[in-house]
């Protein structure tokens, strides 16, 4: 089972927009609900939304709520989040994650175990 997460060019500036994509493979798509997390520098991870895989439900952390979209394209096995309005305070190492059980983000970012991870990838947002 693999989760590789990327972007197309992690600098940014502030109020600017990004696409994060993880692809998923080794696994049954539909079998797993996936979500994305994000560490800054010196804090803990924090979760930040989750899809998941029964309806295509999503949930938030309030840090997501109303500037991110966590969204799936099922035919590409790809979970891709859309970060807008994005602020210096979002520069992380962004990771994507998917459990066979359920993704639970709670409003403020804690989370329930994840089985499987991907590498991260950095985001930075300038000022």
């Amino acid at each position: 089972l693999r989760l590789a997460a990327g972007v197309w060019g992690g600098l940014v500036q502030a109020g600017g927009s990004l696409r994060l994509s993880c692809a998923v493979s080794g696994f049954r798509f539909d079998d797993y609900a996936i979500g994305w997390f994000r560490q800054a520098p010196g804090k803990e991870r924090e979760g930040l939304a989750c899809i998941s895989k029964s309806d295509g439900s999503t949930s938030y952390a309030d840090s997501a709520k109303g500037r991110f979209t966590i969204a799936s394209d099922n035919a590409k096995n790809t979970v891709y989040l859309q970060m807008n309005s994005l602020k210096p305070e979002d520069t992380a190492v962004y990771y994507c994650a998917a459990d066979p059980s359920s993704c639970i983000v709670s409003p403020q970012g804690r989370y329930y175990a994840m089985d499987y991870w991907g590498k991260g990838t950095q985001v930075t947002v300038s000022s």
